[in-house]
């Protein structure tokens, strides 16, 4: 059976990831975990595919997807790309935010957030 979602064989790395995390990281789960966000149910290094997304919320189908000065070069956005369209073609919305943004204006990325959110 191939899996899509969260493949077992993925497992150890997103546990990896989920213990070293970035300082971006940790504040905006603070933020999104037990359903601290309207609600909504979050998962930290969720695998979609071949990818490890930072963050996914299943009923919204979004990923947030935060990005430290590495994702500024060419050879990573042209990589960013790819697996923007590839998580599109599953149905996924992927919203990006630079580290500093979440540590320095956390509210205004909530916000942003809260923008994906469905219709009530």
């Amino acid at each position: 059976m191939k899996f899509i979602l969260n493949d077992p064989l993925q497992k150890q790395r997103r546990k990896e990831l989920r213990r070293n995390q970035t300082k971006a990281e940790k504040t905006l789960w603070r933020h999104v975990q037990n359903r601290r966000f309207y609600g909504m149910k979050f998962y930290r290094q969720y695998s979609a595919g071949p990818y490890i997304l930072d963050f996914y919320c299943p009923q919204m189908k979004l990923a947030v997807e935060l990005d430290g000065g590495q994702h500024a070069c060419d050879a990573n956005r042209q990589y960013d790309t790819s697996r923007t369209e590839y998580l599109q073609a599953l149905g996924i919305e992927i919203v990006r935010f630079w580290n500093h943004e979440v540590l320095n204006h956390t509210k205004g990325v909530l916000a942003r957030m809260a923008e994906k959110l469905p219709p009530s």
